[in-house]
């Protein structure tokens, strides 16, 4: 009895270390979801506003102060400092997580999905070029 046990918990680990980074966050599927977000936003070396800010460097920046970009009083005076923390609870429902912003998404609801975006998003710096 003892020695099943043993063995199916050396099975769970072997099959658990066969998928490298099943549960690591995969930037390259972040990338994949952040076509939902090029409607508004653009992220890299080229990024500009447009529909809304940048996305260069979120990581770190205090909401509202991308230059140019005409932010809704809500982001402006937020007070929020964008951590992975703020930003995963921001983009799963922008509206509930900022009452009054001018942002017009549904939210992302798949927690992989927010994680992949979050590394995604993370690759790049103020300038948008890729740490």
């Amino acid at each position: 009895m003892r020695l099943t046990r043993v063995t199916a918990l050396a099975v769970a680990l072997a099959a658990t270390m066969a998928v490298p980074g099943a549960m690591a966050q995969d930037a390259e599927n972040g990338a994949e979801v952040f076509k939902k977000c090029r409607a508004c936003h653009q992220v890299g070396e080229t990024a500009k506003n447009a529909v809304g800010p940048a996305l260069n460097g979120l990581f770190g920046r205090k909401a509202g102060t991308v230059e140019g970009f005409s932010y809704s009083d809500a982001n402006k005076n937020s007070g929020v400092t964008w951590d992975e923390a703020t930003f995963a609870n921001y983009i799963k429902d922008p509206r509930a997580a900022m009452p009054g912003n001018k942002m017009a998404f549904a939210g992302l609801k798949d927690e992989e999905d927010v994680k992949d975006l979050t590394a995604y998003l993370k690759q790049f710096d103020a300038t948008g070029k890729k740490k």
